[in-house]
């Protein structure tokens, strides 16, 4: 059986991936990071405080950036 890609993904690299794919950092707000870009329907939010990210989380931004598991992969493969 082979672990989820999406498991464990730690806030810094989390990041990196939102910039790769052309978002910016709008602000933070009591323990919770904005970020967004133009044609979006609405921006991604999550918790600094939680460290790595969840699983649950990033489905659910993933689902808002229109993305997959597999566009994820590529990045990490690319840095």
């Amino acid at each position: 059986m082979s672990r989820s890609p999406l498991k464990n993904i730690p806030i810094k690299t989390f990041r990196d991936y939102l910039e790769w794919k052309g978002l910016k950092h709008l602000r933070t707000t009591g323990g919770h990071e904005i970020w967004g870009k133009k044609g979006l329907k609405r921006p991604v939010v999550f918790q600094t405080h939680e460290n790595p990210v969840p699983e649950r989380v990033v489905r659910v931004i993933f689902r808002v950036l229109n993305e997959t598991a597999e566009d994820y992969i590529e990045f990490l493969k690319l840095s």
